[in-house]
């Protein structure tokens, strides 16, 4: 099952500006649905039922306390011109204590062979660009400033992903809750 370790959108007003946004420009892209909006922590790929009962109980090990990301900015990976992905981001204190997070998740999952293929940036991708969609700078930077919200986090999950010709869905394997 190929599978990743998420912190998931719940609040539905940050929901309802993602969407908002996602109606507002205008590009040949496929939106996220709302209910997949989450940061990747870490993407594990595909693994084994076997494998995966090691991961949660990995993942159960890490202690982390509840905390409040504002969410904020919009970008494009890899950059304006070509864009493959658009995606909002945090503020800074967030953004750093989501790289905490990540970095515990990567510590715990190290031992069992994964390592993740690139540094953790927070960001939730709002848009998956299949085609050339040519130069969207302009776009983007009409949004840059969008406050989108706050998010608090207060826990995390692993996840399987099905991917199908309508997009992927998603499931839960796992929940780890934050420490009050």
């Amino acid at each position: 099952m190929r599978t990743f370790v998420a912190v998931e959108i719940s609040n539905n007003d940050v929901i309802h500006s993602i969407k908002k946004i996602q109606n507002k420009i205008n590009i040949d892209a496929k939106p996220v649905d709302s209910e997949n909006l989450h940061f990747t922590l870490q993407f594990l790929g595909e693994i084994s039922d076997d494998i995966s009962q090691k991961i949660i109980d990995a993942l159960n090990t890490i202690e982390f306390s509840s905390f409040r990301i504002n969410l904020k900015g919009i970008g494009a990976f890899p950059k304006p011109k070509f864009p493959r992905v658009i995606w909002i981001g945090t503020d800074e204190d967030g953004g750093n204590m989501l790289i905490h997070l990540a970095k515990k998740v990567e510590k715990v999952l190290e031992p069992l062979g994964f390592s993740p293929d690139k540094p953790f940036k927070p960001h939730i991708t709002i848009f998956r660009i299949k085609k050339k969609v040519g130069d969207i700078t302009k776009e983007l930077d009409s949004q840059k400033m969008t406050d989108f919200g706050i998010q608090e986090i207060i826990s995390f999950k692993l996840k399987k992903s099905e991917l199908t010709s309508s997009g992927p869905i998603y499931f839960d394997l796992a929940e780890i809750k934050a420490k009050k």
